[in-house]
């Protein structure tokens, strides 16, 4: 079972390869968590030939750390949201709904 997981892996790398700017598409955000998952899943198989193995850690790593870096973003903009000045008036000011990246 793992090694159809593995003969998966090259293309679903390709698939969920958001260095390219993909991690802006709607959706994107849920299928790099759902990617981790999987890429876990085979990982803690321990099926997977080392160098293979480091190909999918690798991925993960980057797949965390932009997952990460989203919901920070997100939880800036919620913070920002729910601001209140001094007299418990909302702050408000132009958001911008593009990402700054």
């Amino acid at each position: 079972m793992a090694s159809k997981k593995a003969k998966r892996s090259p293309s679903r790398e390709r698939e969920g390869d958001t260095e390219s700017g993909a991690s802006d598409a709607p959706g994107a955000f849920e299928q790099s968590i759902r990617r981790l998952g999987e890429i876990v899943d085979t990982l803690e198989d321990g099926d997977l030939p080392l160098e293979e193995s480091l190909k999918l850690f690798e991925e993960g790593i980057k797949l965390a750390r932009r997952s990460q870096a989203v919901l920070d973003r997100a939880e800036k903009r919620v913070e920002e949201l729910l601001s209140v000045d001094d007299e418990g008036n909302p702050i408000t000011r132009e958001i911008d709904l593009e990402d700054d990246d």
